[in-house]
């Protein structure tokens, strides 16, 4: 198995645990009390330039822990203020230590929408992201059959919710296409050996037509990352590590942008 085999499997056991203290159809109809939402992360994405996603992160399978501390209001409000469009918060616990609180509160902090980034495996999942306050959430292809994925975005777009549809080559990149992602992001991190390469959104962004948002995730280190992926036409980057492990956030966040230059 790899990582994300087991990322997927321990995703399942938490729905079957979390299903013990709240119902399907309890979770379902909170859900849809809410009011729906209006696209916020698409629209923070479509406006004109490159737009930033900025991670909130404590740990990951490929590094460890990231950020002992771990200060993440503090964190998501300095991205706030230093430019960031949207916040992806981890709320995968046990190789990200991430936390649906972290994700909870943030959204309560911030105006800017958040996604939750965690291995969406079940429509529950979904629901539970509506209820945290999230704007978005991820489906990976490559742990989801096309029923699924069809299936999952219907309920983002019954709930107002965009999904940042996650592909890792051209056969995914099609897949996601047909089941009508209007936001697609490739992931240039190999979740197998996990090398990075971000030449990988600049091979798969000629086969998403415009109109679908394109935004290339992991590898941003320096402002030349973000040159290359500008000019190979992303509409926006997910960026965690980079800024987790800056000494400033936001001098950091200046750089990639260009705006000391």
């Amino acid at each position: 198995m790899t990582i994300l085999d087991r990322l997927a499997a321990h995703a399942r056991a938490r729905v079957k645990l979390a299903e013990r203290f709240i119902s399907r159809k309890e979770l379902r109809e909170r859900a849809y009390a809410l009011p729906k939402g209006s696209l916020e992360f698409e629209k923070a994405l479509s406006k004109p330039g490159l737009s930033f996603i900025c991670e909130c992160k404590k740990a990951s399978p490929s590094k460890g822990l990231i950020s002992a501390e771990f200060p993440y209001l503090d964190i998501a409000r300095e991205y706030e203020a230093a430019g960031a469009d949207c916040i992806s918060v981890l709320t995968e616990p046990r190789w990200f230590l991430g936390s649906d609180l972290y994700l909870s509160q943030i959204a309560d902090t911030v105006s800017i929408p958040c996604l939750r980034k965690d291995f969406t495996v079940d429509d529950f999942m979904i629901y539970e992201a509506k209820l945290l306050g999230a704007k978005a959430v991820l489906l990976i292809c490559s742990i989801l059959t096309p029923g699924q994925l069809a299936q999952y975005l219907a309920v983002c777009n019954d709930l107002g919710l965009t999904a940042l549809v996650e592909a890792h080559d051209a056969h995914e990149v099609r897949a996601a296409l047909s089941a009508g992602a209007r936001v697609i992001g490739v992931n240039n991190r190999n979740l197998s050996d996990f090398s990075v390469d971000t030449s990988n959104s600049r091979r798969l962004r000629e086969l998403v037509p415009q109109g679908v948002i394109f935004v290339s995730e992991s590898g941003v280190r320096e402002r030349e990352d973000i040159l290359r992926l500008e000019q190979a036409g992303a509409d926006a980057v997910l960026v965690g590590e980079t800024l987790m492990r800056a000494q400033s956030i936001t001098a950091k966040l200046r750089e990639l942008k260009g705006a000391d230059r």
